[in-house]
């Protein structure tokens, strides 16, 4: 097989000199995936702006070649490369809603790139815009044309990206991060796609992930990448039967799963070195329990393993060593294994509670905002985001509210803290119902439910240390006799989630992604809650600092006998952290029970569609981990301003009868922790009765 891209000792470097990105070499095979894998702050993306020269202010390609199909791109002239750019190599970028002109069609954005590589306008640019965005299985397209950014969800713009990034047929297709802030279902129509086309035009990609389950889908080869150089290189199912590196053995312990969930994470101490402190040793030595003096002094050399696997590791540059000292991975047996296991937390946490136990009862929850129209704004429709949702959570346990984005997940949390009005229901917290109550009231009870937000960046005040930012509640609420004793809080706040006490003085800009979800932790703390609402609270984590996120969750509940109510679309996650779930579509809850109960043997046709879009971390075979046929959901989510008759899901779903298109199901009673709202479910007990 021919090499498409082929990257010889690539170095790009800030202008005082440190490298970013640390004598690379790779190469990319026609028709082939290759994936770039690693932590956050490793240089991947900036691997990838290197080879489509887009590189910012301030960083520079310092030496090195890069060969697409025989030809060095980086001796090209700018005038050049803009024609290779988007024509024969084009690229994904990792947030699509900052990558689309906001003031410019769908459409438009899209024949700009017809116009200029393939000489492509008018009728026919516009014919060729619908088959793209047909391709990549985006419905209604004539409207879709006319539509911004701004008018889509995550998905859809995921969508009209690749569309554009297709429009110039491109022979390599960079994808940074293409499905990080997809649902798992949309994360599965997507990675389809990009097979699908793989397969039509023998294209190559270069994916660039820290997911190791699009990995396992995806890829072919695998590089895995850590403080700007590739410290292991392998064909996927080698590297994941038989990783070499300490650091990539890592990012697989890290990974959450039913096995696990009695025990704590394999979490990865420390975090990536900043750039230009990385010493003359191996660059992981300092977060690695298998290092020794020689790793600290020298930088390990590329070794060659019998079996051709690559890799950066003192451990295997010596003939003497010996292989017994590669763990193995994970294998298609053993990730069946590490679903169907019945772990200690997983099994043994689930006892019936009474309503007296219960902290918060949520019965008949609506959340519908109005639709406005017209010079005198009159009332037209509402968005039907929550419809008559119900559920509880027992004093220390973790309730899981899973579902793709646009359920309703979000608004239903800050539904039960009152952030948002509720049109209809109850939300008794404590024994006391929240609907209703004056603002000194709601104060009061605010003390014991706190949020944790999806994104801890844009929910800490920039301009407020983080001393500051954990006294201003328990200021508001009178938490300590006085100043001294909430610094003594505070310092016992960062000790509780594992920063140092003199990190008080600093402002979030100058700490990581998971240290700053730490801070907002802390801050939910402050104010001695008895429930905590996480919302997504370790989507936009890598897996190790996602670790280490989940370890202190279920440490704190553990400690104080918090509850939370834990909103995610990760699964794995929920089933490694939670007691109880309920899956939610188009704003109501279509199946609930215990974790047990869900993800191994789910009654709902949406909640097998959920559990087998997980990707196979095998990345083999047409079954989900636990068994369940891959089920592939076509199309959107309807719009919640006008449900569709009947059961919701009926649209989408592939068992749908004409019951289905008339009734909303009633919830059928599994056993006495589950119920499921499902006409297929009332005909088999119908059936067995």
């Amino acid at each position: 097989m021919n090499n498409l891209l082929s990257v010889q000792a690539l170095v790009t470097a800030l202008n005082s000199g440190t490298a970013i990105v640390d004598d690379i070499s790779f190469d990319i095979a026609e028709g082939e995936t290759f994936a770039l894998l690693g932590e956050s702050g490793c240089g991947k993306s900036m691997t990838a702006l290197s080879l489509m020269r887009l590189l910012p202010d301030g960083v520079h390609l310092k030496q090195g070649e890069v060969h697409l199909a025989n030809e060095n791109i980086l001796t090209l002239p700018e005038r050049d490369m803009r024609r290779i750019r988007g024509g024969r190599m084009a690229m994904i970028f990792q947030e699509p809603g900052l990558s689309l002109n906001p003031v410019m069609t769908v459409g438009t954005q899209i024949a700009e790139a017809l116009a200029l590589h393939q000489d492509m306008h008018g009728a026919m640019a516009e014919a060729r815009c619908a088959e793209l965005l047909e391709q990549v299985g985006l419905s209604d397209v004539q409207r879709r044309l006319r539509a911004y950014p701004f008018q889509l969800s995550g998905g859809m713009k995921q969508r009209v990206m690749i569309a554009m990034a297709l429009a110039g047929q491109p022979k390599l297709l960079i994808a940074d991060e293409p499905t990080t802030a997809l649902d798992v279902t949309i994360q599965a129509q997507v990675l389809q796609l990009l097979r699908n086309t793989q397969q039509q035009s023998g294209m190559s990609i270069l994916l660039i992930t820290h997911d190791l389950g699009v990995v396992a889908q995806i890829a072919h080869q695998v590089a895995v990448m850590y403080a700007g150089q590739i410290v292991e290189q392998a064909p996927r199912a080698q590297l994941f039967a038989h990783p070499a590196h300490p650091y990539t053995q890592k990012l697989f312990a890290a990974l959450p799963h039913a096995s696990s969930a009695g025990h704590a994470l394999a979490a990865i101490s420390g975090s990536v070195p900043a750039l230009g402190s990385t010493g003359v040793g191996c660059r992981f030595a300092p977060r690695c329990d298998q290092a020794w003096a020689r790793c600290h002094a020298e930088m390990p050399g590329w070794t060659i393993l019998p079996n051709k696997q690559g890799v950066r590791c003192h451990l295997y540059d010596t003939n003497e060593v010996s292989t017994t000292r590669q763990p193995p991975g994970i294998s298609a047996s053993q990730a069946e294994q590490g679903s169907s296991h019945k772990g200690t937390m997983s099994d043994g946490v689930h006892p019936q509670h009474s309503s007296t136990n219960y902290l918060l009862q949520v019965e008949n929850l609506r959340v519908h905002f109005p639709i406005y129209k017209g010079i005198l704004q009159r009332t037209v429709g509402y968005v039907k985001a929550v419809d008559g949702v119900s559920l509880a959570i027992a004093a220390g346990r973790t309730l899981a509210l899973v579902g793709e984005s646009g359920c309703g997940k979000t608004t239903v949390g800050k539904a039960l803290l009152q952030l948002v009005q509720p049109t209809a229901g109850s939300v008794r917290f404590a024994g006391n119902d929240l609907v209703g109550l004056g603002a000194q009231q709601l104060r009061v009870q605010r003390a014991g439910m706190q949020m944790i937000f999806q994104d801890p960046y844009a929910s800490l005040n920039p301009k407020m240390r983080v001393a500051e930012i954990l006294q201003e509640g328990m200021d508001v609420l009178s938490i300590g006799k006085n100043s001294t004793e909430r610094q003594q809080r505070i310092d016992e706040l960062l000790d509780q989630v594992g920063l140092a006490q003199t990190s008080k003085w600093r402002y979030p800009h100058e700490f990581s992604g998971g240290q700053r979800q730490r801070i907002a932790i802390a801050r939910a703390l402050a104010v001695n809650p008895s429930l905590l609402i996480c919302d997504e609270p370790t989507s936009a984590l890598d897996v190790s600092v996602q670790a280490q996120i989940l370890n202190l969750l279920k440490t704190l509940q553990q400690e104080l006998g918090l509850s939370y109510l834990f909103i995610s679309h990760n699964l794995a996650v929920v089933e490694y952290l939670a007691h109880e779930v309920c899956v939610m579509y188009l704003g109501r809850i279509v199946e609930r029970g215990t974790v047990a109960e869900v993800m191994r043997a789910p009654r709902h046709p949406y909640t097998r569609a959920l559990i087998s879009a997980v990707p196979h971390i095998d990345g083999s075979g047409t079954l989900s981990p636990c068994g369940i046929e891959t089920v592939r959901l076509e199309g959107e989510m309807p719009s919640p301003t006008n449900p569709p008759q009947g059961c919701y899901f009926h649209p989408r779903c592939p068992h749908a009868m004409n019951v289905c298109r008339a009734d909303y199901p009633e919830a059928t009673h599994v056993s006495d922790t589950r119920q499921v709202h499902c006409y297929l479910e009332t005909t088999e007990k119908a059936k067995q009765g």
